[in-house]
């Protein structure tokens, strides 16, 4: 059995929209305490009502002797607002035609008074109480009344835009019969909108049920499911009695649904106890339905029996005709399982016909109007708004054809200088750019480098080591090479970069007497031939490791390079060096009269910042000092974080 109850109790949105406190005192002498404030000066404006008597609204007792004496005091607005209270206190107990009759006298003293806000509210709650009654076509016609009236007001009230709210949710409730699901929640989204401005926690546990409901029809249990409870936390939150018993009937219809039978009786039963408490006997017709629903799917078929039969009971002694036929048709499917198929029968062909008054043809066609005239209505509003602001517009053209003239010139000139002013800026980033390339390829063919290697090769060659000489030479024009290569591309793949550095260790290794123990370690599943990265990136790193790390150790030198990946945005390259550490290097070479001064970190930053622009995230790097558990220094450790993810938000370099 489903229903969506939730639109039965929209209406308390305009009610609650301000806190409420239930008084312990005795009621009547805090009205007559309040009636003395007042004196002669009743109250005309919405709020101010509210603020004064929300604290009577659950007692009917108290609530008829305002309304005497507002009509005495001839407080048309005051005595309609106590009205509409009443006749809440009346549809809660089933008293339908009470209500009614209440909320009617509440919209003809608003009319009167010609309050919009009273009106809108009292149509609201007409239609509520015809919806409960599964009377469809008066509630449409009332709901829509509503919504209507509440829009003709060009600067509306908090409280009437809750009354808009409260149309809103009423015509996406229109949908749900028609079973347009997308399009009901659409309309309960526009509602929660203006719940969420004026932070009306009824009006979002009422929306988030009503979407959970949509959902729960289209067959996505685990979302109705969410917003069930998203509506069950804001009911806790309000404390309100009506809404747990909604949620908790709700959120068990889902768990039976999902074959959570246990889960479901639980929840149910902790319904029906509440609703006991109430007294409203349209939720407790249904929460003994679904108790007898979830106990036939337990095989307690007897209790199942019961429970349904209750629930027949009452929705038959109230006219509730939407659990009535929920009623038949449970019992229906139980009979079936006994097989009983003579009272199986008798009960569907009861639930087919009852269903038929409340769904026919002619009340469907009816809605599918209303909802076809109000598009429309909507549609033609747009359609004359729109007309006259071009009417505006085209004036306005006539009357300042010189003006829009001369703005269309001045926006010219602007738009040239503006295009001049980028494409200077894009020739300096340029400039910029084969400026750091520039530095780079002088970083790499450091002529002190390019000296020192050829001496090396130069001292194989005399003494007489040609295999040496010619394994360190090819080498060397390889490595030349591939720096000549490197300095046309802006960025090259990481599988040619470790093998330039590999080139270039085993270079540099030669004036280290090969003691340096070099190696690289790629994480397995990285694709270092598709990774791409500036061209030359790293050397500055392992020249730094070399000539300020290892230059002033004995022995033992070791430079590790790693390549892995902690996250699909970066590519993690590390140099780690066992060397004499930062402070060290600096007391050394403070101490020397030609400083050597290193460029080319500060390159290599630029170029990385360079190459990230094109991605998602930044370019990271950071350098570790390496100490053991006695403070000892270790060596050094650069990271290198160079990002993978290309951003199509940015310009690439």
């Amino acid at each position: 059995m489903k229903v969506n109850i939730y639109p039965y109790v929209i209406a308390l949105v305009c009610f609650l929209a301000m806190p409420i406190v239930h008084a312990q005192d005795d009621k009547a002498t805090d009205l007559e305490s309040v009636l003395q404030k007042i004196e002669s000066t009743w109250p005309k404006n919405y709020t101010e009502i509210h603020s004064l008597f929300s604290d009577f609204q659950k007692d009917s007792l108290v609530l008829k002797r305002l309304v005497t004496k507002a009509s005495d005091a001839q407080s048309l607005e005051v005595e309609s607002y106590a009205l509409n209270k009443l006749g809440e206190i009346y549809r809660n107990k089933s008293l339908y035609d009470a209500a009614l009759k209440a909320h009617h006298e509440a919209e003809e003293l608003a009319k009167a008074a010609n309050n919009i806000q009273l009106e809108v509210v009292s149509l609201n709650m007409i239609g509520v109480v015809y919806r409960r009654m599964d009377f469809i076509k008066p509630a449409l016609d009332y709901h829509k009344k509503a919504l209507d009236l509440a829009r003709s007001v060009q600067d509306p009230t908090d409280e009437l835009m809750l009354s808009i709210a409260v149309s809103q949710n009423s015509m996406g409730n229109i949908y749900l019969t028609l079973k347009q699901y997308d399009l009901a929640i659409e309309q309960f989204e526009k509602s929660l909108v203006i719940e969420n401005q004026l932070g009306n926690r009824l009006g979002l546990a009422i929306n988030y049920h009503n979407i959970g409901y949509a959902d729960e029809a289209k067959g996505l249990l685990d979302l109705a499911l969410k917003n069930y409870k998203r509506s069950l936390n804001y009911n806790e939150q309000i404390d309100s009695e009506v809404g747990r018993v909604i949620c908790y009937n709700s959120i068990g219809q889902v768990y039976i649904k999902q074959k959570k039978y246990n889960e479901a009786k639980v929840i149910i039963e902790k319904g029906l106890k509440k609703a006991i408490k109430l007294g409203d006997q349209y939720y407790i017709s249904y929460a003994y339905i679904n108790l007898g629903w979830v106990q036939q799917e337990l095989q307690m078929d007897d209790l199942a029996e019961i429970n349904l039969k209750k629930g027949l009971e009452v929705s038959g002694t109230y006219g509730l005709k939407t659990s009535t036929v929920d009623a038949h048709k449970h019992l229906s499917e139980l009979y079936k399982k006994k097989n009983d198929y003579e009272a199986s029968l008798k009960h569907y062909e009861k639930a087919v016909e009852l269903e038929k008054t409340i769904f026919t043809e002619r009340n469907m066609q009816y809605v599918s109007d209303i909802i076809i005239q109000y598009e429309n209505e909507a549609k033609t509003n747009q359609i004359i708004q729109l007309a006259n602001e071009n009417e505006l517009v085209r004036s306005k053209l006539q009357r300042n054809q010189t003006i829009f003239w001369a703005a269309l010139l001045t926006l010219t000139i602007v738009a040239g200088i503006m295009i001049a002013i980028n494409r200077n800026r894009q020739l300096s980033h340029e400039k910029q750019i084969l400026t750091l390339e520039q530095d780079m390829l002088r970083s790499q063919m450091n002529p002190h480098f390019i000296f020192n290697s050829l001496n090396s090769i130069k001292l194989y060659i005399i003494n007489n080591e040609k295999e040496n000489a010619v394994y360190y030479l090819n080498k060397f024009s390889k490595f030349i090479r591939k720096i000549l290569i490197a300095s046309t591309e802006k960025e090259i793949s990481l599988e040619d970069e470790l093998e330039t550095m590999q080139l270039y260790m085993n270079i540099e290794n030669i004036r280290f007497s090969n003691e340096i123990n070099f190696v690289v370690d790629v994480e397995p599943g990285i694709n270092t031939s598709v990774i791409k990265v500036p061209s030359l990136i790293l050397q500055p790193f392992l020249e730094n490791a070399l000539w300020h790390g290892l230059s002033s150790k004995k022995a033992n030198k070791q430079i590790e390079l790693k390549v892995y990946k902690d996250n699909d945005d970066f590519i993690t390259i590390s140099i780690t060096d066992n060397g004499i550490g930062r402070k060290a290097s600096k007391k050394i070479n403070d101490g020397r009269v030609l400083k050597s001064r290193s460029v080319g970190i500060a390159i290599t930053r630029a170029r990385l910042a360079n190459f990230s622009k094109r991605f998602t995230t930044d370019y990271k790097m950071d350098i570790e000092d390496l100490y053991d558990a006695e403070e000892r220094p270790l060596g050094t450790k650069v990271i290198v974080h160079v990002p993978m993810r290309a951003n199509r938000l940015k310009s690439s370099a």
